[in-house]
């Protein structure tokens, strides 16, 4: 398995079936020079609308089930009648097909009888996606002459038992993956693996939460020693901000593994925040290429980049956040008690803090959470601070909706005077005032908050200011 590569096409790029030809093609060029694996997500939409079945499903309504389910067959149906001319592949793969969409209307009429979603069969159900791309492409590179197969990755990733958000065991995934997988590619094969989900030791789906793909294929990179991944997607690489939001933004020819992930972790969507983690360890490089820009050279990401530190290197923003505050209505409780208590009830919330700040004197802090996670972080804290709140002791715990986030990511950042009173100014001369700002000591990473009806300006301020585009 020496010079292995590791490919993983996301939605966009499995999307029609012009797009997985195209993929293909990408994948037959890489199998021809190296040896290689392959990592799909489901095409386009698809996890969506396996999701709405469920919903559908729990809610009473058969008559939703039913037209989705029509839905999915139709769209997966057509896309293998475009993909396939000979007729005895086409019906061999279509009944494939057939079998995984029968596989998921049987679960989703279970939820339906039942009125509720078991987490464990969502998983199960939503991995269904990526089962019915992987074969797809698998067929059609059969179909041109390369030994391409299906692996569906619950045989390869091993998991802890987080339904909807697992993580893997790495040295099980690595004897499972090496096991099944070195035979083929030493005989020459391609495997097409399954991306986003995998089973717990006793063989329970999982799924490693959306978006998820990616970490597939950073963990089967990691477990197979990979000496490159690429990511392909519908971007030419990770850029300096959102190019939506900022016309000059330009696409990075290189950052570190750390610069990368701060901006995942902080609203960039090119990669899944849990992506690098795998790869860290063993410098395995990673590309961010475009499947519909070819001629873009992409994005590489290592260890330490060839020009070094040099400032400011991305911005990026998030809206879809929440600002909560805990305010002590009497000094006489201990703010960092409760802190800490609100800090474990926010990790029994399986909540990620975004960004925390504290006042000196009344121990006020306030943090940032996505907004998908506030229901059960505010359920939380009111079970564990029941009695303060009751007393008077602790004022009601307020929450703000209205505001974003803004982080300026780089490793260059670190030691330079003067750079966080020339952000901040920038930001201000927009008439755009801050509420909240977070910087570790490490210095990578500056987040401000602000209200959500500034964070545009603020994002071409600072870009502006810090000479990041093109």
């Amino acid at each position: 398995m020496k010079n292995l590569l590791v490919m993983k096409f996301g939605g966009t790029s499995m999307g029609t079936a012009e797009r997985i030809k195209s993929a293909a093609a990408l994948c037959e060029d890489a199998h021809a020079q190296r040896p290689t694996v392959v990592v799909v997500s489901a095409m386009s939409k698809v996890t969506d609308m396996l999701l709405e079945t469920l919903r559908h499903a729990e809610g009473g309504d058969e008559r939703g089930v039913d037209a989705n389910l029509a839905a999915l067959d139709a769209k997966h149906r057509d896309c293998c009648a475009d993909l396939l001319q000979d007729l005895a592949a086409r019906n061999t793969t279509q009944s494939l097909l057939d079998d995984i969409l029968l596989e998921f209307s049987r679960i989703a009429r279970g939820v339906l009888m039942l009125g509720e979603r078991p987490p464990r069969s969502v998983d199960e159900a939503i991995a269904v996606g990526e089962r019915l791309s992987s074969n797809l492409i698998a067929a059609y590179m059969r179909s041109r002459g390369v030994e391409a197969f299906a692996v569906n990755a619950r045989d390869l990733v091993v998991t802890d038992a987080v339904f909807g958000n697992a993580s893997p065991l790495m040295d099980q995934t690595r004897e499972k993956a090496v096991n099944q997988l070195k035979p083929a590619l030493e005989q020459r094969k391609l495997p097409v693996i399954t991306g986003f989900n995998g089973a717990t030791m006793d063989g329970r789906a999982t799924t490693l939460g959306r978006g998820g793909s990616d970490f597939s294929a950073s963990i089967l990179a990691s477990v197979l020693d990979a000496s490159e991944l690429w990511i392909w997607s519908d971007v030419d690489g990770i850029m300096s901000a959102d190019p939506r939001l900022v016309p000059n933004a330009k696409v990075l020819d290189e950052i570190t593994y750390r610069e990368a992930a701060e901006l995942a972790y902080n609203g960039a969507k090119v990669l899944h925040p849990r992506t690098l983690v795998p790869l860290m360890e063993k410098d395995i490089p990673v590309w961010s290429k475009n499947s519909f820009n070819l001629t873009a050279p992409g994005t590489r990401i290592v260890p330490e980049t060839r020009e070094g530190p040099i400032g400011p290197r991305a911005v990026t923003s998030m809206t879809n956040v929440a600002l909560v505050t805990l305010d002590p209505a009497s000094a006489l409780l201990s703010g960092t008690k409760i802190m800490a208590r609100s800090l474990e009830a926010l990790a029994a919330a399986n909540a990620e803090v975004l960004a925390l700040t504290s006042s000196s004197y009344r121990q006020n802090f306030c943090f940032l959470i996505r907004t998908a996670e506030l229901p059960a972080v505010i359920e939380r804290l009111e079970a564990t601070f029941s009695i303060e709140l009751t007393h008077g002791y602790l004022n009601p715990i307020d929450v703000e909706l209205d505001v974003g986030l803004l982080a300026i990511v780089g490793e260059g950042m670190k030691g330079h005077p003067g750079l966080a009173g020339r952000i901040f100014t920038a930001i201000s001369r927009e008439m755009v005032n801050i509420i909240a700002i977070a910087q570790g000591s490490s210095e990578l990473t500056i987040g401000i908050v602000v209200r959500k009806d500034g964070i545009e300006k603020a994002v071409r301020a600072v870009h502006a200011e810090c000479g990041l585009g093109n």
